[in-house]
């Protein structure tokens, strides 16, 4: 069997590595892999055809700024999968560019079966998209326990949920006795979380510094750590130099992950994070601010109640979100700092976070297995 996997960031790297671990373990050597991808499914066996480190974008700015590179990108690699013509091709999130490779595919060789590996927030805005896709996508491999629903509802391509990666990582992400008792017990750890993106990290780190300013002088003593990636970690070490209260900054998987269970809050980036939050267990404040113009824009696409993944999972907003004028010292530092303490607001998201468990299947979902299984079955069934 041949795979054509595309994925142009970290996150989609990460999930078509564990794709591809999950297909020799099924297949072996009857199974062989070209396409687009980073340094995790290149460990896999990967050749990909570029390096993706300069297509990862956030927002309606990034992608026109990018976007001469992305067309060449989107061409390149929708004529590279149908010159391989794979049993199977896999498209993995970052939907700006893989959905655009699908369409060019579909369009020049109906016989190539596409499975999505993430769905597009079809539930949040452009609902539209849903009913397109089902001309150019095969299946979709969901992330969040809701999508198919929404995808039958907007006559959608068939949908599975197949589980959040999120639920395999329960031991890095969930406390042990001593962990739990640091978590109420002793100096409080705060998570500050301002992005993983450059432009997200300039917006926040200014406004989070002054929030943490505003809580230690109610919360004391106060430890501060910011988990971020290697090649973020020099601009948040000079964003956070004039912090009053100094931040330990930590880059390793482990090390974050030690934060995660230790952490008594969080002060975070609205995104994927607030549900890595949430399964650990963390109570959080979240915010976000972009360009007035993206605003302007968003506000008339986006029809969903909350733009925290954690609350549109368990269905209600339990955590607070602070987006644009809202997102200033004072009103973060009122909304957290009672998350410190064992306080009522504290409690509601403890409690809420609990029900994440039979809602995500965490302990039954066995994410890149599942989707392996649907991959499959996909390319089988293109080929009869």
């Amino acid at each position: 069997m041949k795979v054509f996997l595309v994925a142009t960031e970290e996150s989609g790297d990460r999930l078509g590595a564990a794709l591809m671990q999950a297909l020799k373990t099924r297949l072996g050597p009857q199974v062989a892999f070209r396409g687009v991808g980073g340094y995790e499914m290149a460990a896999q066996g990967l050749p990909s055809l570029f390096r993706i480190d300069d297509l990862a974008i956030v927002g309606l700015a990034g992608i026109t700024q990018a976007l001469p590179k992305l067309i060449s990108r989107i061409r390149q690699t929708a004529r590279a999968a149908l010159d391989e013509k794979p049993d199977v091709l896999v498209i993995i999130d970052s939907p700006d560019f893989t959905h655009r490779v699908a369409r060019r595919v579909r369009k020049k060789n109906r016989t190539i079966p596409i499975v999505n590996y993430v769905s597009p927030s079809v539930w949040a805005w452009r609902p539209g998209r849903a009913r397109a896709m089902s001309r150019y996508i095969d299946h979709v491999l969901a992330l969040l326990p809701f999508e198919p629903d929404v995808h039958k509802k907007l006559g959608g391509p068939p949908c599975t949920y197949v589980g959040h990666p999120l639920v395999e990582q329960i031991d890095e992400l969930r406390p042990n006795a001593q962990e739990a008792a640091q978590r109420t017990e002793g100096t409080p750890l705060l998570l500050v979380l301002p992005g993983s993106r450059k432009n997200e990290i300039r917006r926040l780190i200014e406004p989070f510094g002054r929030t943490v300013e505003r809580i230690a002088r109610t919360v004391w003593p106060l430890d501060i750590v910011i988990p971020t990636t290697p090649h973020l970690q020099d601009l948040v070490v000079r964003e956070t130099a004039r912090w009053p209260l100094r931040p330990k900054i930590v880059v390793k998987r482990e090390d974050r992950r030690a934060a995660f269970r230790a952490a008594r809050a969080a002060l975070a980036k609205s995104g994927t994070v607030t549900l890595e939050l949430g399964v650990s267990g963390v109570p959080m404040v979240t915010a976000y601010k972009m360009a007035s113009w993206e605003v302007a824009i968003a506000r008339r696409l986006i029809r969903v109640p909350s733009v925290i993944l954690t609350n549109l999972v368990l269905g209600e907003n339990v955590v607070p979100e602070f987006i644009q004028n809202d997102c200033t010292p004072d009103k973060l530092a009122a909304a957290l700092t009672p998350l410190l303490t064992d306080s009522p607001a504290r409690r509601k998201q403890v409690e809420a976070f609990a029900r994440l468990d039979q809602v995500m299947e965490i302990g039954v979902a066995q994410p890149a297995r599942r989707a392996a299984e649907i991959v499959e079955d996909v390319a089988k069934r293109g080929k009869s």
